[in-house]
């Protein structure tokens, strides 16, 4: 029996998003790093991969793989766009760091005053976390590349 079958295939690609995801909320809820708006962006192709690994383990059909292909190649896009940004290659979105466009609507009007314990405002240009000389992003983007390559393969399997 072959192990690269179009199922282990899916099943790989979503375990890869499954793991940046849980990455991620390690990174923001244990080690305390806030994510900036383009990271929250980030996660989303993620999240999207694992539902559609979820469906394609169990489906295993053409249209699955190339909407998980095509969701690793935004997921890509997306962190080159950050990186970019960190890099100062471009400039960031308005949103990034713009503390008039941070969500506030879920404050009341004594922490919207609060100085001392308001919002966290996390700047888009800046990284947070560096691993040989490469952001999260930048990480985050090479492995989406790997996970694109990923469901590649399983696009070459036959569904059985």
């Amino acid at each position: 029996m072959a192990l690269a079958t179009r199922r282990n295939l899916i099943a790989l690609a979503g375990l890869g998003s499954l793991g940046l995801f849980l990455g991620a909320l390690y990174f923001q809820y244990v080690v305390g790093l806030l994510p900036c708006v383009m990271c929250m962006w980030q996660r989303w192709p993620h999240r999207i991969a694992i539902a559609l690994a979820v469906v394609g383990v169990v489906f295993p059909r053409a249209v699955i793989v190339g909407l998980g292909a095509a969701t690793a190649l935004v997921g890509a896009g997306l962190a080159l766009l950050h990186t970019g940004v960190e890099r100062a290659w471009w400039e960031g979105p308005q949103v990034c760091g713009d503390s008039a466009a941070q969500d506030l609507g879920g404050l009341s009007t004594e922490e919207l005053f609060d100085t001392t314990t308001g919002p966290a405002i996390v700047m888009c240009n800046e990284a947070a976390w560096m691993f040989a000389g490469l952001s999260m992003a930048s990480w985050n983007g090479i492995i989406c590349l790997g996970l694109a390559g990923i469901w590649g393969m399983a696009a070459l399997r036959s569904p059985g």
